[in-house]
């Protein structure tokens, strides 16, 4: 069973905040995640079939081929910053 401070718990561990008016439902809510997960568990495999190759598929791949492909100028004449024909964009700090 889930408990407030179990929730209260997982909270600080994520590092969110969770308002004390909307514990209960959260620690509500949470419990039947964690029962329903518990009879997934549960569930017997007995009588199961395997699930490999359900559609009979051997190969779905497709051979690669080549196409023609768009004018690099022509996609890199609307970049606002390009370099040695590649688009250019600045670094995330």
């Amino acid at each position: 069973m889930v408990t407030r401070e179990d929730i209260i718990n997982i909270a600080r561990l994520s590092k969110l905040y969770i308002a004390e008016e909307d514990l209960d439902d959260m620690t509500k809510a949470m419990d039947e995640i964690v029962k329903f997960a518990d009879s997934i568990n549960s569930a017997s495999e007995k009588g199961v079939e395997e699930f490999d190759n359900i559609n009979n598929l051997i190969n779905a791949f497709r051979e690669d081929t080549v196409v023609p492909s768009y004018d690099r100028d022509e996609i890199l004449k609307n970049a606002n910053d390009t370099g040695e024909g590649h688009f250019l964009v600045r670094k995330r700090v």
